[in-house]
């Protein structure tokens, strides 16, 4: 743990005290049994452990120790495989969690908040220091070998205590709420009112021409197309969302916004087949609500409310299928394009990196091309009609559909290259080695043993080597140096959730869910067969993470 910028660690052999000073009077203790703590009686790092010890001194930061800060980065661990812990310091975390980085795709992770318990309280801060002018008695200041009866001071106990629920993780949000089909929640962006008004103002001037008769009531037929005319995108995107369900991928949740809908589907697809049907359905649908439009429109009198408002809905839906068709990304074409892609080369990465130029190109020929199409009338209007404020409009639109589709291309590269380099996260590879301390050590002899073991982090277990907390690193930052002798390990502890127990075989996006599920900074990694294997840093997986993305990717 990198703690360095002042407070340092007192080394062996200096005249630093490392046990705990006790006074002549102290309160007694609750359990009616007077406990002392000697290096002996917790349970050592263990003699077989083929791991290195750490380079960089213990959690509680050694002030001669190198000042690493930047210079290492916990995923050299993972280059290198194996058991090898990272020696590099971790920075304090506590506001940002690794899995945050995945929240940015069209398949996105939840982000959570950082649990507020791992900042350093009130209750858990030492006073000042017996001393002159403080106000205390020397003599009657309990040393940390007395049992503190204080309420608010928080203890590890073997028993009788009560681990917090683990949190659940935060709804998505992105909007209104409107339902949870087949479990999966819809949103309404802001955006799509934005978008509704417009085409409600656009469609209104239309019907005047053609039902001039409604006066101003057609607004209240566009507002009716406008919602009837997201239903239709709703419903292709449930078609996304089915298809996920049936291929048991997670869908995070729908969003309706300014550009249609996303489904957000949290994983991807196994296979090119799957992933070639799970883009298909989307567009199929529309074509088959195109399709149920016409017949609807075919015993309808011409001319008629009900009758304009099938076929532009009908003729919408026929544009949403042609649109979402074209070959490239992010549009549901360029995943199509990306299957064949990867089923002829056998890389996703590569159909990746092809759907997603033709996508950019795409985008420019959008740009370019629209504006010109609608000038020279290709599109229905007659020169004429095709200047002054509608030809600035145009150009708005396409200027803003090219850019949603170039920065979708780019997304779609950078979450292929995000899961090209996800294996290389590793929790063994980036637990830190961690020494056991029992709940009546004092900070400063548990820190001593860390540095005489090499290891980085501090586990609070009673007295059958059962883990019961884990001591938060940004805790130890805010004790100084001639407070440690004086403050128990364990106040300064976060209690064990089952969220929080990692099994040191996870990798990957599997780790990532994990650590997302519940959000704190340290969690206890453990072997199958519940061994401690040591404690894992969310600032180490997070800075191992960054440099795994800023490295090339080999299948692009």
């Amino acid at each position: 743990m990198d703690v360095s910028g002042g407070s340092g660690q007192p080394r062996s052999g200096n005249d630093e005290p490392t046990e705990p000073r006790t006074g002549p009077s102290a309160p007694a203790p609750h359990d009616g049994t007077a406990r002392s703590e000697s290096p002996g009686h917790d349970p050592g790092p263990g003699a077989g452990d083929e791991r290195a010890p750490d380079e960089n001194g213990p959690p509680g930061g050694d002030s001669s120790a190198p000042d690493d800060r930047g210079d290492h980065h916990p995923a050299d661990a993972a280059d290198d495989g194996g058991d090898r812990h990272p020696a590099d310091a971790a920075d304090d975390g506590g506001d940002r969690h690794p899995a945050d980085a995945l929240d940015d795709r069209g398949d996105r992770h939840p982000a959570g908040p950082a649990d507020a318990s791992d900042e350093p309280s009130r209750d858990s801060a030492p006073g000042p220091g017996p001393g002159p002018g403080t106000g205390t008695d020397p003599a009657t200041t309990p040393g940390p070998d007395e049992h503190d009866t204080h309420p608010d001071r928080a203890h590890a106990h073997a028993g009788g205590g009560q681990a917090p629920p683990p949190r659940r993780p935060r709804e998505p949000g992105g909007g209104l709420l409107m339902g949870r089909p087949f479990g999966v929640p819809v949103y309404v962006g802001p955006s799509w009112f934005l978008v509704a008004a417009l085409i409600t103002w656009v469609f209104g001037g239309q019907l005047d021409r053609v039902l001039p008769e409604l006066g101003a009531a057609r607004y209240l037929v566009s507002l009716f197309f406008a919602v009837a005319f997201y239903g239709s995108v709703l419903v292709h995107e449930l078609a996304h969302t089915l298809a996920a369900i049936r291929f048991k991928l997670p869908v995070r949740r729908i969003h309706l916004q300014f550009f249609g809908g996303v489904s957000e589907i949290e994983k991807e697809a196994e296979t090119p087949g799957r992933e070639f049907v799970l883009a298909f359905v989307g567009p199929l649908l529309s074509l088959v609500l195109a399709g149920v439009f016409y017949l609807a429109l075919q015993p309808v009198e011409r001319g008629t409310v009900l009758g304009v408002l099938l076929a532009a809905l009908m003729v919408s839906n026929l544009i949403v299928a042609a649109f979402n068709l074209l070959p490239g990304l992010p549009l549901d074409g360029g995943r199509m394009l990306r299957a064949v892609v990867w089923k002829i080369t056998g890389r996703p990465m590569t159909g990746t990196v092809a759907a997603a130029w033709v996508g950019r190109l795409l985008a420019v020929s959008v740009l370019i091309g629209l504006p010109l199409l609608t000038q020279s009338g290709a599109l229905g209007s007659t020169a004429e009609d095709s200047v002054g404020m509608d030809t600035v409009t145009d150009a708005l639109l396409a200027a803003i559909i090219a850019a949603i589709i170039w920065t979708g291309a780019g997304n779609s590269l950078r979450m292929a290259r995000l899961r090209e380099h996800l294996p290389e996260l590793r929790a063994r590879a980036l637990t830190r080695r961690a020494v056991p301390v029992q709940t009546n050590t004092s900070l400063a002899e548990a820190l001593r043993r860390a540095n005489a073991a090499g290891a980085r982090a501090l586990v609070v277990v009673d007295g059958h080597g059962e883990p019961l907390s884990l001591v938060r690193e940004s805790a130890i930052v805010g004790v100084p140096e001639h407070r440690r002798p004086w403050v128990y390990a364990s106040e300064l502890a976060q209690d064990l959730t089952d969220g929080m127990r990692v099994s040191a075989e996870l990798a990957g996006e599997q780790l990532l869910d994990v650590l997302r599920a519940t959000p704190a900074t340290e969690y206890l990694v453990v072997e199958e067969t519940g061994e401690i294997y040591g404690v894992l840093s969310a600032a180490d997986v997070e800075r191992a993470f960054v440099k795994a993305m800023a490295r090339p990717s080999a299948s692009a």
